[in-house]
């Protein structure tokens, strides 16, 4: 099989590459990145000379690179491209706009021009807004609740669409929030593990008790390539971790795993329209595909802490750079 992986050189793109090639190693995988602020090459180094891997450095918002790449030939695309950081969301829009709904569209075009048999669009829970009680199904009504949800909303709605109006073979999967490996360090757990690495203070939202479900970054990408393998085309997964934590709780167990006191944590102003708790029902990828997470919560965390203590030189080339001016714009001071 040859797939086109979008995105894949960012956070969980990186990871889902690594696992493809692991369990398929007589697949060709292409990674098309743009390379934008998160997006990494060093997240593949790895990898990069394996006879199934090829890099090509493009925007799939830009419609003669992916024709030009498309025409070669291949069996499924993996969408990962997207502007995901809801802050920056806030910031600019127009961002997350391009990649996530003309870039998707532009993936969509392609699928249904050359043939290809399956697009895996990955979204997220937030698409879904808050819940105050219960899960959502994929049957749950969309309401997203900031610029970034809503342009992935956006773009699920043009996949049920064309899958309605052309069958154009795509499968949506949402997944609550992930962490592990090669996470870009403006995320909770990657920000909390460096700041205390680096004795800086922790900044968290509000109370910090709004509450989230957590993946281990590999339970993650097996469940996509369940979806890739499996999937039935014009169905959405909900893909869960059965980890539900209150932002404090993530705060605490990261401290606690470190060594450090509590009184790290510097509580700032609330994001505009946080939402307050996120959840899913993921029955239907258990019970349709046999997929279910591997990882435990407090096994996956110390993990996760020991790959960025024994990688500091990769996140300290990131904080050190582009990321440190955003941070001290949004944490300090408010």
């Amino acid at each position: 099989m040859k797939i086109l992986v979008t995105g894949g050189a960012g956070f969980i793109g990186s990871n889902f590459i690594r696992l493809v090639l692991d369990a398929h190693p007589e697949w060709k995988v292409v990674n098309l990145d743009w390379l934008t602020y998160c997006g990494n090459l060093e997240n593949l180094k790895d990898i990069e000379k394996s006879r199934g891997y090829r890099f090509v450095h493009g925007d799939i918002a830009d419609r003669e690179t992916v024709s030009a790449l498309l025409c070669e030939g291949f069996d499924a695309i993996v969408n990962f491209a997207a502007e995901s950081h809801v802050d920056r969301s806030i910031l600019d829009a127009s961002p997350f706009i391009r990649t996530n709904i003309e870039g998707t569209l532009i993936l969509l075009e392609g699928v249904q021009k050359y043939g290809i048999r399956k697009l895996v669009q990955v979204s997220t829970d937030e698409v879904y807004g808050s819940i105050e009680n219960g899960s959502f199904t994929e049957l749950s009504n969309l309401a997203p609740g900031s610029p970034y949800s809503a342009s992935k909303a956006s773009a699920d709605l043009l996949a049920v669409a064309y899958w309605n109006t052309h069958k154009t073979p795509v499968v949506i999967t949402r997944c609550t929030n992930n962490y592990g490996p090669y996470q870009f360090p403006e995320k909770l757990i990657p920000l909390v593990i460096s700041n205390v690495i680096e004795g800086k203070a922790i900044p968290v939202y509000g109370d910090g008790l709004n509450v989230r479900d957590w993946i281990y970054v590999e339970d993650h990408c097996n469940a996509i390539l369940a979806v890739l393998e499996k999937g039935k085309p014009g169905e959405i997964y909900n893909i869960a971790g059965s980890s539900e934590k209150t932002n404090l709780d993530i705060v605490r167990t990261l401290l606690k795993i470190l060594g450090k006191k509590e009184d790290m944590m510097h509580f700032v102003t609330d994001r505009p329209g946080h939402d307050r708790r996120y959840s899913l029902d993921d029955g239907k990828i258990r019970r349709e595909l046999g997929w279910s997470p591997s990882y435990d919560f407090e096994r996956a965390m110390e993990i996760t802490v020991n790959w960025y203590r024994q990688n500091e030189s990769w996140w300290h080339r990131i904080k050190s750079g582009q990321y440190s001016k955003y941070y001290e714009k949004m944490y300090t001071d408010r």
